[in-house]
């Protein structure tokens, strides 16, 4: 009677239970370096690449092979995926789950048919591929439902039709404009409903690159640039609800993007382990999870509260955290560690289920701190004219910029206070 209605968790307390633990059955444990659930939400399966990726690290003997899971028999694989080279990243096609793309370590590029046997298909030669390893790469939204594209810290961006992996369909270097310098990339993000020829990358410098594959003019590809980051960005995913927000995961922090602006919007608080990875609920629009190096998984509720995680699991201990992903229906998630353990969790409700005007209010939040920022913007750009005019250089920027802030900071309040609510004037930034 009441399927489909969103339910009130305000005051649940959230959690989240171990199901199993999917464990690399190789005598000689690699990492669960990436994972891809099967796009049909009733064949819960998941397919995780294992790969050992320091440098010469690569012990005598190590297997090469990666996996498909089956979450209702978790004791051992149901389909074996064996590469030329260990896999990096593994995406299943979302036209046809038959099919899984594979990037590997020596570069190449391949692609797997369950039906066909455990060898990929097809490969495209080592001459033509990736001189780096193939950190991540996602399908195309096209009508054949056989393009792809993938990246890597050589700096390159190889579009692929799987039909003929003999060579690349077309390249894209990675560089910045007005810029020599070539960024390795460890991360993409690509979402059709944003553009079909709009991506975004993620480099191991710690920019984002906001890219256009049919930019009018070719030296436009390579669009606007995002700085904020103090380390490679490992994961990049626009929000599935409003896309023109974005998330990145990299150092310390995961910080929440608007496309049009260069500073992020929304920042956590920076924490003592590195973050290593992390996407949004695909049904709930103002949560998002991360995991981190010192073991930890962390779901975060804007929703409700943006200063803390609104649930922390201790999911290795002594073990890092390496690969995630979260089932289409939101409620599954698996959490792969450097030790080729892969945590099947199930969500508590709360963090799966849309609460009542979610949508509307986080979008909201997000516009509220878009506008903000772009006041912060225009208040620093202010400082700095007025610093030039004086001829004194940056230094009168310091001396104005805080005043200036409070006060359009209270504007800002003052514009976007509801009726019946209050607002300190306490500053965000000191909470």
């Amino acid at each position: 009677y009441f399927h489909g209605s969103g339910g009130d968790h305000s005051s649940e307390q959230p959690y989240a239970k171990t199901l199993t633990v999917f464990r690399d059955p190789c005598a000689i444990k690699r990492g669960a370096s990436y994972i891809s659930w099967n796009p049909d939400v009733e064949n819960r399966k998941c397919a995780i690449a294992y790969s050992i990726l320091g440098f010469q690290q690569q012990p005598e003997g190590m297997a090469l092979s990666s996996y498909i899971w089956d979450v209702n028999a978790p004791n051992k694989p149901d389909f074996e995926l064996q590469g030329p080279s260990q896999l990096c990243c593994v995406n299943y096609n979302p036209k046809d789950t038959n099919v899984l793309s594979g990037g590997m370590y020596n570069g190449q590029v391949g692609f797997f048919d369950v039906r066909k046997g455990h060898q990929p298909v097809d490969t495209s030669p080592i001459e033509k591929s990736h001189r780096d390893p193939c950190y991540d790469m996602d399908w195309l939204q096209s009508k054949t439902g056989t393009e792809c594209f993938s990246v890597s810290t050589d700096g390159m961006v190889f579009w692929w039709d799987t039909r003929r992996l003999g060579e690349p369909v077309e390249e894209l270097r990675l560089v910045e404009k007005n810029s020599e310098v070539v960024l390795g990339a460890v991360s993409v993000e690509y979402e059709s409903i944003a553009g079909p020829t709009k991506f975004m990358i993620g480099t191991e410098q710690g920019t984002i690159l906001m890219c256009n594959r049919k930019a009018k003019n070719p030296a436009d590809r390579v669009g606007t640039s995002y700085h904020g980051h103090h380390g490679p960005v490992y994961s990049l995913e626009r929000n599935p609800f409003n896309p023109k927000y974005f998330m990145s995961i990299g150092d310390w922090s995961a910080r929440v993007w608007m496309e049009d602006l260069k500073t992020p919007i929304m920042t956590t608080r920076y924490h003592n382990s590195y973050l290593t990875g992390g996407t949004w609920s695909p049904t709930r629009p103002g949560v998002f999870f991360t995991i981190k190096g010192n073991g930890e998984f962390d779901a975060w509720d804007y929703y409700y509260k943006q200063n803390d995680p609104a649930l922390s699991v201790k999911v290795t201990e002594g073990v890092s955290l390496t690969s995630f992903n979260v089932q289409d229906t939101g409620r599954l998630v698996t959490i792969g560690a450097a030790d080729g353990s892969a945590t099947l969790m199930e969500l508590c409700e709360g963090l799966y289920t849309p609460q009542p005007n979610e949508k509307q209010s986080v979008n909201q939040m997000f516009d509220r701190e878009t506008k903000r920022e772009k006041n912060l913007e225009a208040a620093a750009k202010d400082a700095r004219n007025a610093a030039k005019r004086a001829g004194r250089g940056g230094d009168a920027c310091l001396e104005v910029s805080d005043a200036k802030i409070a006060d359009v900071e209270k504007d800002f309040l003052s514009m976007t206070v509801k009726s019946g609510v209050t607002f300190s004037d306490k500053s965000p930034l000191d909470a």
